[in-house]
């Protein structure tokens, strides 16, 4: 089939003048910038898909980009990293932490030197970096995994939920939002009986999965607001008496969950894209290093393909909310 030619001009006049547009925006940038991301794990997928929006946007600001990061999600496990990049002088570093606190001393260092510091996805204390970039409304996310859930299991029942580790400042605040939805009315026939935790590892998480299934005979669901504690429960649940069950939801990507909604283990499960949010905090990084913007609430910048963003309460930045996924619309999205 042949292709209308003004059809074709509008496109080619259209993807001109996207790139234009980004082109203009680096300009607002200085060129060359190091900028480093840190993440939770090196090897949790999520994380490489995070990694991914951060090189994305390094090209269009032609800034040089690196992801370093350790193998476990222990508290103290970045403190060397963060080190490192010290001496190599970065301009920023782009980081999802841990542990609220044990990192602030050496973020503190890199701030001193010069370093702009933006943690994404999990939080620290707001003295060991500038802007926070968040992937959705904490509470928005904490109240709608248990709104799903209850639809799931028809608003009755004990659940459990499989976190990440004790420490992770985003587990927390999530849990603590869906402890703060349970006091509704509507949820009084539900009810939260453990808070297992896999430390964002595959086979702890699903040694915690399956042991939750044995030590709780009358459970309905278990939320995983994990993409690691999730695929891991999915896996040892889609084998187990308990498929068809027990209900599993939490927070997951569409390419590791795809095959557990197309077998029935999974019915409905939540997240946002990790690479958008990756790419938004390397533009927000870009920012601060070129001076555009403080970090002060009612700064706004422009983050390429994304558009304008506006600095919230203590240097916050909210992505946007988390799409629900399920049978119907699984097939549309790839990461």
């Amino acid at each position: 089939m042949t292709s209308h030619p003004l059809l074709t001009r509008r496109i080619a006049v259209l993807a001109f003048a996207a790139t234009a547009t980004l082109a203009s925006q680096a300009q607002d940038l200085k060129q060359g910038l190091k900028i480093a991301f840190l993440p939770k794990q090196i090897n949790n997928p999520y994380n490489a898909i995070a990694g991914s929006g951060v090189e994305t946007a390094a090209r269009e600001i032609q800034a040089n980009s690196q992801m370093v990061g350790p193998s476990d999600a222990g508290a103290s496990s970045q403190v060397g990293y963060v080190n490192t990049l010290v001496t190599q002088k970065q301009n920023a570093i782009i980081l999802a932490a841990n542990d609220p606190n044990a990192l602030v001393p050496y973020l503190k260092k890199a701030q001193a030197q010069g370093t702009r510091v933006v943690a994404v996805d999990s939080d620290v204390a707001a003295d060991g970096r500038t802007m926070f970039i968040n992937q959705a409304n904490s509470e928005g996310i904490g109240r709608a995994q248990v709104q799903l859930l209850a639809r799931l299991i028809g608003g009755k029942g004990e659940f459990a939920i499989l976190s990440a580790t004790p420490t992770a400042t985003n587990q927390n605040t999530w849990i603590r939002w869906m402890r703060k939805e349970l006091r509704k009315p509507g949820y009084q026939r539900m009810r939260l009986v453990k808070v297992a935790y896999g430390n964002d590892d595959d086979q702890k998480s699903f040694v915690e999965a399956q042991g939750l299934l044995q030590a709780y005979p009358k459970l309905k669901g278990i939320i995983a607001p994990t993409t690691v504690g999730i695929s891991a429960a999915a896996r040892y649940l889609s084998t187990s008496p308990f498929k068809g069950k027990v209900v599993l939801t939490g927070l997951g990507t569409p390419n590791q969950m795809r095959a557990f909604v197309r077998n029935g283990t999974v019915t409905a499960f939540q997240l946002w894209n990790p690479s958008d949010l990756g790419y938004l905090a390397t533009y927000a990084a870009a920012h601060l290093v070129s001076g555009n913007i403080t970090g002060k609430a009612g700064d706004t910048f422009l983050a390429g393909k994304l558009g304008r963003y506006a600095v919230g309460r203590r240097g916050e930045v909210i992505l946007g909310p988390p799409t629900t996924f399920d049978a119907g619309n699984i097939d549309q999205f790839n990461f």
